[in-house]
């Protein structure tokens, strides 16, 4: 049976904290939660980023959270809690639930993600707009 996307971000919805950019900004300056930016580098480099997130590109994860795999990232392993982010909030949520089948806990992801962080004026490290 097939499986639309509507209905694998419900499913990663009902099994993983959402939390709203308000409440994902009082973990900003928490030593014990990594914040984890799945966007392109093309939208870290056009629209700026949350300050001092791990980027990791969303078809990367797997490979990166996985501690057998020869593209591990050890902030990965550091027994931390995770939020996670993109763009609008869609991969994130699917993010979050693969990280959290892989054994990654706690794990969040941002309500509405860059794009609603942004709109509610929180903290942003401007884009690095070529030249």
């Amino acid at each position: 049976m097939k499986k639309g996307y509507r209905q694998l971000l419900d499913e990663a919805n009902a099994v993983v904290e959402v939390v709203s950019p308000e409440a994902a900004a009082t973990l900003l300056d928490d030593p014990g939660t990594v914040f984890v930016d799945l966007r392109d580098p093309r939208e870290l480099q056009r629209d700026g980023a949350i300050p001092g997130a791990q980027h990791c590109p969303r078809g990367m994860l797997e490979f990166w959270i996985d501690p057998d795999s020869p593209y591990h990232k050890a902030f990965f392993s550091s027994g931390k809690s995770f939020v996670f982010f993109c763009a609008g909030g869609w991969r994130s949520a699917l993010a979050a639930k693969t990280a959290g089948d892989m054994g990654l806990e706690p794990v969040k992801h941002v309500l509405g993600g860059f794009s609603a962080w942004r709109d509610a004026g929180l903290p942003i490290v401007p884009a690095s707009k070529k030249a």
